[in-house]
């Protein structure tokens, strides 16, 4: 099934979201390799696509996994909560149905 990752930043995290950026792209590369990954990115604290020093507020994950656990066992041992950057981490199964 498919879950949606809901990742909320710490406040003046973008420091710690620069530093881990390489080991959390690596973890969505291989869901992407193994054809899990339906899409993943973040959101900008401004509306423009790079919002410069004004950083991020958080993620959107959208992955299969086996269960809801697994889902948020996956979700909780990312390298940017180890780092900090994500204060809040909600996980919820996800039906696609377009496109």
């Amino acid at each position: 099934m498919w879950y949606a990752i809901l990742c909320s930043d710490a406040a003046n995290s973008l420091e710690k979201r620069q530093s881990a950026r390489p080991r959390h792209l690596e973890r969505l590369r291989r869901l992407q390799s193994e054809g899990r990954l339906l899409l993943a990115g973040p959101h900008p604290a401004i509306d423009a696509e790079d919002p410069g020093p004004n950083g991020y507020t958080g993620s959107l994950i959208v992955a299969e996994f086996p269960s809801l656990e697994a889902a948020s066992a996956w979700a909780n041992a990312d390298p940017y909560r180890e780092a900090g950057v994500y204060r809040e981490i909600s996980v919820k199964p996800f039906r696609k149905v377009l496109p």
